[in-house]
């Protein structure tokens, strides 16, 4: 059922489960969180690991899922089953959480568990997309997923704080926040099998469901391209935090704090980008986030910079998220159609998760080799680069604000959100 409209005006147009998704979404972001936050400096500051490897660890984050995403989007897609492919997982992201306690100081080990969380993270995440995009009205997707961002921010943002309270309680004891990540992970899991709801799509004859048959002359493969080429060029968050701890000398207690104000400024903007990108254009607000990344490493190179840096560097951040995340998969949904629509998005998050992957080996390289600052120069150049080249091909792909449907996609909801909803 719907939100009530008396209590909760802006949201009762969201489909209920669009809400449920983003109620799992927040409670799995708490426990994932927890562990992100922390990491980094686990693995630099204690453990010593240089930029360079710490940057092929942190590429695992976004490259493993790579290698699962698509085939686990194929068989969403194939069996019309995408709850059970994203409760997979949620439970295999939950089961790392324990995996990180028997892993201890090991390198080798800890890389294993991250790149195991990461496939499970590529398996849910493109059959939580496209439940998400079934289960909204075409030209309401912005909303849908910048709601859906929010509450996902909103865990976010809860996370890095259980973590430092927990640091802060057992004195620095990282044993106590995975095994607390795992107990929230475990709810995280329960709440996706009870209250979201699947949606299948009957095949009809001559349908086949294959990542071959995803369309590739169609502006989706543009889009493709345009989401690996931004994220060759995009720094990881985990190196904006240490650049920030090392520029202004933070306290090593305060680094799993950092994400905050990244997650406030998303939290706030998510769903007032979301709902301009569907008036919009949701291509102009998304490399407009772009456009802000550019102006973040700017400051972050800065030869000197006080305390304001750190207030506007977590804001860009968060402000570049909001403007990117949930916009790119609203603008990716109408340009499949339904019974591929988990297949289709997952190509798009694909090639974002390797051009994140090669970026974070290649931005460890630069800072490792040349420094910091040459490295942030690079990497914004080339995003001012690739953003006025992809402004070129998308302008093509999205003719104006409304979402363009494919020809044959039988199965959009019609205005008025969710179909079955009571």
């Amino acid at each position: 059922m719907y939100v009530s409209a008396t209590r909760w005006p802006r949201l009762a147009s969201v489909p209920a489960n669009v809400l449920a998704l983003g109620a799992v979404s927040m409670v799995t972001d708490v426990s994932s969180e927890m562990v992100t936050a922390v990491l980094p400096m686990y693995l630099v500051l204690s453990l010593g690991l240089s930029p360079l490897a710490f940057g092929v660890i942190d590429g695992l984050y976004f490259g493993v899922t790579a290698l699962v995403r698509l085939a686990g989007a194929h068989a969403a897609d194939r069996w019309q089953r995408r709850k059970l492919v994203a409760v997979l997982g949620y439970a295999l992201s939950a089961a790392c959480r324990v995996g990180l306690l028997a892993a201890g100081g090991s390198v080798a080990a800890l890389g294993a568990v991250v790149a195991a969380d990461r496939a499970g993270k590529g398996l849910r995440t493109g059959p939580r997309d496209a439940l998400i995009s079934l289960s909204a009205s075409p030209g309401a997707l912005g909303q849908a997923f910048g709601v859906h961002r929010a509450m996902d921010t909103a865990g976010a943002f809860l996370g890095p704080l259980v973590a430092f309270g927990l640091l802060a309680a057992t004195g620095g004891a990282y044993d106590a926040v995975f095994v607390t990540s795992f107990c929230v992970a475990v709810a995280g899991v329960l709440l996706m099998v009870l209250y979201v709801r699947d949606r299948r799509e009957p095949l009809l004859a001559g349908d086949r469901v294959s990542v071959r048959r995803v369309p590739r002359d169609t502006p989706l493969l543009q889009l493709c391209a345009v989401a690996a080429a931004l994220g060759l060029v995009t720094v990881s968050d985990a190196f904006v935090y240490l650049l920030l701890q090392k520029r202004l000398a933070l306290s090593p207690e305060l680094f799993p704090l950092l994400p905050l104000g990244t997650a406030a400024a998303y939290l706030l903007l998510a769903v007032p980008f979301g709902r301009l990108a569907d008036r919009a254009g949701r291509f102009a607000v998304f490399l407009g986030g772009h456009a802000v990344l550019v102006v973040l490493y700017g400051f972050l190179a800065l030869p000197s910079a006080g305390g304001w840096l750190l207030a506007v560097a977590l804001a860009a951040l968060g402000v570049f998220y909001a403007a990117t995340d949930g916009v790119l998969m609203a603008a990716a949904g109408p340009l499949v159609p339904a019974h591929l629509r988990t297949s289709g998005l997952a190509m798009v998050q694909t090639g974002q998760a390797v051009g994140r992957l090669l970026s974070s080996v290649l931005f460890g390289a630069l800072w490792t080799t040349a420094g910091a600052e040459p490295g942030l120069a690079v990497m914004g150049v080339g995003v001012a680069v690739c953003a006025v080249a992809s402004w070129s091909v998308l302008r093509r792909v999205e003719p104006g604000a409304e979402p363009r449907v494919v020809p044959g996609n039988r199965s959009e909801v019609p205005p008025g959100g969710e179909r079955g909803a009571r």
